[in-house]
């Protein structure tokens, strides 16, 4: 029959049977008009908002562009980097030291860290923003020296707990409660069979864990301190409350002045999506580093969820299978 129709004759098994495998080069595609119809419908829901921006007059869109560059907005994205980049300094420092404290064997060190843990994850950080703010209402002086003894240093509450300080200190102690369970999750994640060779080997506890445990436990813990990251950095604008200059509190006094409230927030929305962008970013790249062996098949970038494409799948050739099979002949 193959020497009849010119095609090569089905493969065989063992027993006489012939292969279920079958020729699908040319086999039709697989339609999908769902997909079709729901393209059209974004189209036209995309054009309607293009339509929106352009011709709402109310958008002010020359004030915007006069103030996306302007001085007094960089003072306030300024701000805003200096605050989140030093509370995550807190945050990280402070939930490695809490995540260790909490897996301790001392269950005096377990237990004030898991308190600290439950009392600041507990309340709302801008309700710590304020507490700190008005420390001088519960403590007018603030000294240090000996418990219950003479003190050494002492000062006036409001000129040492500053705006900035404050806001540093609720955020940062709010921060470390969050990194400490993340830490705590990553280290946990780790085989425990580490820690016996570890031991095997005569490793201390702390070698052990600088050494061994955290390199492994980093591809659990930095995705998820990429994402409170960008959390801190839309979280800076909630020091607008204590009047603190960020980048939101700078674009409210403008527009207290002016009256331009939407093209303000426009300019503030504008920066926030710049910043959380180039943060996604190298929190892709940083995830392609600690991820190396760890998956088959590799992790999409920023850049292919951005375009809408699919990670290729791991020894795909470009040309796929059927480019493959011309290759052989």
């Amino acid at each position: 029959m193959a020497a009849l129709t010119g095609k090569p004759a089905p493969p065989h098994t063992g027993d006489g049977a012939e292969s279920p495998l079958v020729d699908v080069a040319g086999a039709t595609p697989v339609r999908h008009p769902l997909r079709w119809l729901a393209v059209l419908v974004l189209a036209v829901l995309a054009a309607q908002l293009v339509h929106f921006l352009v011709t709402n007059p109310n958008f002010e869109w020359p004030v915007v562009g006069s103030y996306l560059n302007a001085s007094v907005i960089g003072h306030g994205i300024a701000t805003t980097l200096e605050l989140t980049v030093v509370a995550m300094a807190i945050g990280i420092v402070g939930g490695v030291l809490v995540a260790v404290g909490r897996m301790s064997e001392n269950r005096v060190l377990s237990a004030v860290c898991g308190a600290y843990v439950w009392f600041f994850r507990g309340i709302p950080v801008l309700v710590q923003l304020v507490f700190w703010y008005n420390m001088s209402a519960l403590l007018p002086r603030l000294s240090l020296g000996v418990p219950f003894g003479p003190s050494f240093v002492s000062g006036e509450t409001n000129g040492l707990i500053t705006p900035f300080l404050a806001a540093i200190l609720g955020l940062g102690l709010n921060e470390a409660a969050y990194m400490a369970e993340i830490v705590r999750g990553g280290l946990l994640g780790v085989d425990p069979g580490q820690h016996e060779a570890a031991a095997a080997l005569g490793m201390g506890q702390g070698r052990l864990l600088r050494r061994v445990i955290l390199p492994q436990a980093m591809r659990f813990i930095v995705p998820p301190t990429g994402s409170q990251i960008i959390n801190m950095l839309k979280a800076t604008s909630l020091v607008s409350v204590i009047a603190l200059a960020d980048l939101l509190y700078t674009a409210q006094s403008i527009y207290n002045r002016t009256f331009q409230t939407i093209p303000l927030l426009i300019v503030a929305c504008v920066w926030y999506l710049i910043m959380t962008s180039v943060l996604y970013v190298g929190q892709s790249y940083i995830e392609h580093h600690y991820a190396r062996g760890a998956h088959r098949t590799p992790r999409q970038s920023f850049w292919d969820f951005a375009l809408f494409r699919r990670p290729a799948a791991a020894g795909a050739v470009p040309g796929g299978a059927g480019q493959a099979a011309e290759e052989e002949k």
